[in-house]
């Protein structure tokens, strides 16, 4: 005859198995639903699609062109077949501009009646407003100097700029190609993450894409990330392990993002967040970066330097538009399709670009631009805690520092994990201002977006609205080591999730 405390025993060895059971078949659901998601694409016109669908940079140069080939990203998507594309979106020309205002074919606008007149951002303001707007479910576009993260920033949704060279290139129409980077726009962090995973591998057919060995480098130097990332199946572990991961990471934000001109919204954002990530756990520290004033300028020489080459080829004999074409000769039809083809904010950087690298310029602009650049991926390397995988560690000339940076050892200050930044200095402006302002003036936009771009970083703009009634979210940037992409998006994730616990914690008064 059994005890009371045998069956009591039993009863609770039968509880705990169905308690187990009951979790496991939670989880297979939930992943049997994610499986079987079918997500809505939305493809910038950059990239090129199957011959049944035109792509034309939104540009008259490209007007009649149709691809024979698929973009890499695109097959990868397709074979998944979880993937649906829906369409191609507007763009600035040839991916030229901040705004999306820069296109043949009219600025790109969102539906709402109370938006519709600001900037969406650019130049994958297209891909963004179909995105927020719920026209799809992922946004594919390009980043070169911030065109995912600027875009996301003002339309209040994630963007992701991966590390270079991790995304096939294969298929995209450059315009930089040293820093040109496909990304994703999505309404969660968690989306952006299944897009990078399922379109992350090497190609031989890209030459700029990263290979095997350096890939698997990569992988052994983030498992915890990308496991989190294979393991993130309910919400309570979800927290639970965030909780534990924050406190043991370290967060800079650099004082010399804090710039004259920004806007005191997004810097008070920007103030908040910095304080619910240390009140989450995480250890928040101030870090320098000193050449990051020369990033905007050194990236407005090599990105136009580096277009006005790709896109020579553009010449309006094989497409384009065949309007006041000359016949007197090569040379005179080559300038009067250009003319009539290109737009002016990409007559403005071709002519910039070649300025830059003609004979008696190009040690003066070009080749001091690229110097800067490499101080600038110093500056980042310095920082990081994590060494650039591609390249050898530096040493470092302390007395560039900020003077406000404590310096706690001969090796120099700490050392973070990732940075937290504001995408942008000001929120989104209305096109009609646009429009009339200085060329120049527009560049600007980029600031905090370009040095990551230089120096080929992963980064992701998450929206923080500090207020529910908040017209505009503030676009957070997210900054990791060559390399740390799921880390970068697992940030993110957390950011995202507990700023949505943590309304309103936004103040004026910071």
């Amino acid at each position: 005859m059994e005890t009371h405390s045998s069956l009591g025993q039993k009863l609770y060895v039968m509880v705990r198995n169905f308690h187990t059971l009951v979790s496991v078949l939670t989880i297979l659901v939930q992943e049997n639903s994610k499986i079987n998601r079918l997500y809505r694409v939305a493809v910038k016109d950059n990239i090129v699609t199957r011959i049944d669908t035109p792509t034309t940079c939104a540009s008259k140069a490209l007007i009649d062109y149709k691809s024979p080939f698929e973009a890499e990203v695109l097959t990868k998507l397709r074979n998944n077949g979880r993937f649906e594309l829906v369409g191609k979106t507007k763009m600035d020309e040839f991916g030229m501009g901040s705004h999306s205002s820069f296109s043949s074919w009219g600025p790109t606008r969102r539906s709402s009646s109370l938006l519709q007149d600001y900037s969406p951002g650019g130049s994958s303001g297209g891909s963004a407003v179909a995105v927020a707007d719920n026209h799809c479910d992922l946004g594919i576009g390009t980043d070169t100097g911030g065109s995912i993260r600027l875009p996301a920033a003002y339309t209040g949704i994630v963007g992701f700029k991966p590390s270079y060279g991790l995304i096939s290139r294969w298929g995209l129409i450059p315009y930089a190609n040293s820093m040109d980077t496909i990304g994703f726009l999505t309404r969660s962090v968690a989306d952006s993450e299944e897009a990078f995973s399922q379109t992350n591998g090497h190609d031989p057919r890209d030459p700029t894409s990263l290979s095997i060995k350096d890939r698997e480098q990569i992988f052994c130097a983030n498992n915890d990330e990308i496991l989190f990332w294979k393991s993130r199946l309910y919400k309570d572990s979800e927290k639970q392990n965030s909780s534990k991961w924050l406190k043991n990471i370290t967060i800079g934000y650099p004082l010399e993002y804090n710039v004259t001109g920004m806007d005191p919204g997004i810097l008070s954002t920007w103030k908040s967040t910095l304080r619910l990530l240390r009140s989450s756990g995480a250890k928040v520290i101030p870090v320098s970066l000193p050449n990051t004033k020369h990033g905007l300028p050194a990236y407005y020489i090599l990105a136009p330097a580096e277009a006005s080459s790709n896109l020579a080829k553009f010449d309006g004999i094989r497409y384009g538009t065949t309007e006041n074409k000359s016949s007197n000769g090569n040379e005179t039809l080559f300038a009067a399709a250009r003319g009539v083809n290109l737009g002016p904010e990409v007559r403005r950087r071709i002519i910039l670009g070649s300025f830059s690298l003609s004979s008696n310029k190009i040690n003066n602009y070009f080749i001091q631009a690229q110097k800067v650049r490499r101080l600038v991926q110093r500056d980042f390397d310095r920082i990081f805690k994590a060494q650039n995988p591609l390249r050898e560690v530096e040493q470092y000339d302390m007395s560039l520092l900020h003077e406000s940076i404590p310096i706690t050892s001969r090796k120099g200050p700490d050392k973070v994990d990732f940075l937290v930044v504001p995408t942008s200095p000001s929120y989104p402006p209305k096109l009609s201002e646009i429009s009339a302002e200085n060329p120049i003036n527009t560049y600007l936009n980029d600031i905090f977006t370009v040095p990551a771009s230089l120096a080929c970083l992963p980064s992701i703009s998450v929206p923080i609205r500090a207020k529910d009634s908040d017209l505009f979210a503030t676009g957070i940037q997210i900054i990791g080591q060559y390399g740390s992409d799921y880390g970068v998006l697992r940030l993110g994730h957390d950011l995202e999730q507990i700023s949505c616990s943590h309304k309103n914690y936004g103040s004026k008064n910071d």
